[in-house]
């Protein structure tokens, strides 16, 4: 039996095992997705041990992204990116680090039927998921603003990702005035009425991609969709970074839609 699993700290409130665990049945596959939560400091024995005991594919999450990246041989986006969120240990040598929240940014507009290409974006956060979402879009031939509190993070962003600029807070009223894709990357909203844009900034021309999962609907979705906005909750970009790590694992097309109706359940 092949084990994959999840590495984090902490992680009990993880839904992507079950949201994997749906794909080995749908497939017949003899597979299981176990979560790790090894201590803080910790990360390196804990990727050596997975390795020695023959694991074949970890997801990183939370806080280890980072860390990890200088314990795998990475790929040209996690390298980019600085962070690696998916480990495949069947190659040869060191193992393989991914980054698919990327990816799972780029499937989730795809999903939606956006093209990106010559699009103006604004991408609320620069943090982890603010890198991801800015690096997705750039790659799709976007052109980016990142907004973020701390004015310098927005700025050290905008300088790695091709054709971008950074600013504070304060300027997302003239960015997203003529912008058509908005993406938040913040925790703003998670578990709360909060919301990282105010509702005079929304307009109908936008596309609204909020990462928060919890709820699925958030106030900036919700308002949003008010304002006329196609909007995509955060659950598709968790979805199709978890289908983009299940097919670098498995060499296997990931079964959509039974993940999403899998996900969507713990939700």
């Amino acid at each position: 039996m092949d084990v994959y699993g999840l590495v984090g700290n902490p992680v009990g409130h993880s839904v992507s095992p079950p949201m994997h665990e749906a794909a080995y049945e749908e497939l017949g596959m003899e597979a299981s997705y176990v979560a790790f939560e090894p201590a803080v400091d910790e990360i390196r024995a804990a990727i050596g041990g997975a390795d020695t005991l023959g694991i074949a594919g970890l997801n990183v999450t939370i806080p280890f992204k980072q860390d990890v990246a200088e314990l795998v041989d990475t790929d040209d986006v996690a390298e980019r990116i600085g962070a690696v969120n998916t480990i495949d240990f069947r190659s040869e040598g060191a193992p393989r680090g991914y980054n698919t929240d990327a990816a799972g940014v780029r499937r989730a507009f795809e999903h939606h039927d956006v093209d990106l290409a010559g699009e103006k974006a604004v991408v609320v956060g620069a943090g982890g998921a603010g890198r991801a979402a800015a690096f997705a879009l750039s790659d799709a031939a976007a052109e980016i603003h990142i907004a973020n509190r701390t004015v310098d993070r927005a700025i050290d962003l905008a300088s790695d990702v091709p054709n971008a600029s950074g600013g504070s807070l304060e300027t997302l009223d003239s960015q997203i005035s003529d912008a058509t894709v908005l993406v938040n990357a913040t925790s703003v909203g998670m578990e709360s009425e909060e919301t990282p844009v105010p509702a005079a900034l929304l307009h109908g021309d936008l596309t609204v991609l909020d990462a928060v999962y919890a709820p699925l609907e958030t106030r900036l979705l919700r308002e949003a969709s008010e304002a006329g906005a196609t909007t995509i909750d955060g659950a598709w970009m968790l979805l199709f970074q978890g289908v983009e790590a299940f097919e670098q694992w498995t060499d296997r097309e990931a079964p959509v839609d039974v993940m999403n109706r899998a996900l969507r359940d713990e939700l």
